[in-house]
């Protein structure tokens, strides 16, 4: 059964899935697919600098902030724990209110964003959806080793915006996508939230930019598109590209030269989840050039992809139905 294809190379992968499904242990691989089990909806995925660490969102009840090891692949609990490390930066963070409080199983943590930092101090960034609806911002300190989270700040959507991913912008600042509203939006400390121009129609979902900042990359998830919009310049400029699948997140490879799209495919109406596809594309930032790169029938357990990154020679993905991350080796 043809259904693997990696970097335009077709992969034979013999495996029965309803066989595999139905006779597995929770975390058994299914075909050339590995997973990472117990990491309840791994929404998005964030490597940090080094490759030896990724982090995971949890986007379900009962979902938390998970630590993974790349090399034993083992996932720990990263946040919330019982001991918080909490400084409010109030320099760039002067509009947020304090700390989240406990929210138990309210917690919900979405789009995931990390800034590589100096010194082995980065900043992550997190959608989040409880108490507040906020982006909550945290030092990642890898100096010791395991990484550890220091809250920091946060910027609070305003009404009626419900965030769904986020990226920070080269000069401070943040950008998200609000699905609800339709549209994107950019914070700045000393103006707060206002909307993109141009991001109307967008059809929001996932969200990537340029290193330089001048261009945005909006997942259209609902109508199954990718729109390159242009940020900061006199007239606004809107190119789209076409998938063959609903894109989710867009992940830039660690290298800056291409963007990865995940999303599930064969969608159906009325929808049944269990007929959709696990899809991922490479796009040409510049062309808006795609290829496609993974094509995967339903996994029980694992719905369909949101996100896809590549490490090494590994390409990871991220489900917002499902309890696991799963992972299978790029051929060279």
């Amino acid at each position: 059964m043809r259904f693997l294809r990696v970097l335009g190379v077709s992969v034979a992968v013999s495996v029965s899935l309803g066989v595999a499904q139905q006779g597995a242990t929770p975390c058994a691989a299914v075909g050339e697919v590995k997973f990472i089990c117990d990491v309840i909806s791994p929404e998005d995925l964030a490597v940090v600098p080094g490759e030896a660490w990724v982090i995971a969102s949890g986007d379900q009840e009962g979902g938390r902030i998970h630590l993974v090891n790349v090399r034993d692949k083992t996932a720990t609990l990263l946040f919330p724990t019982p001991t918080r490390r909490e400084r409010l930066d109030v320099v760039t963070y002067p509009t947020c209110p304090g700390p989240l409080p406990p929210e138990g199983d309210d917690f919900r943590a979405h789009g995931l964003y990390l800034t590589p930092g100096s010194g082995g101090v980065h900043t992550l960034y997190v959608v989040h959806h409880g108490v507040r609806e906020s982006i909550e911002v945290f030092e990642v300190d890898v100096r010791a080793g395991r990484p550890e989270l220091t809250w920091i700040g946060c910027a609070v959507a305003p009404e009626p915006v419900s965030f769904n991913s986020v990226v920070a912008l080269p000069e401070e600042g943040l950008v998200a996508t609000s699905p609800r509203t339709g549209d994107v939006w950019e914070w700045h400390a000393d103006s707060g939230w206002r909307q993109v121009p141009g991001s109307d129609g967008t059809a929001p979902n996932g969200l990537e930019i340029s290193s330089d900042g001048r261009w945005l990359y909006v997942a259209g998830f609902a109508e199954s598109k990718v729109t390159r919009l242009s940020r900061g310049q006199a007239a606004v400029q809107k190119a789209v590209v076409a998938l063959g699948f609903r894109p989710d997140n867009l992940r830039m490879s660690l290298d800056g030269s291409e963007i990865f799209a995940a999303g599930p495919g064969n969608i159906q109406t009325p929808r049944d989840t269990s007929q959709e596809t696990s899809n991922v594309a490479r796009i040409d930032p510049d062309t808006l050039a795609v290829q496609p790169v993974f094509e995967h029938p339903f996994i029980d357990g694992f719905a369909a992809s949101t996100t896809a990154i590549q490490i090494g020679n590994e390409m990871w993905l991220g489900t917002y139905r499902g309890e696991r991350i799963a992972y299978f080796s790029m051929p060279e």
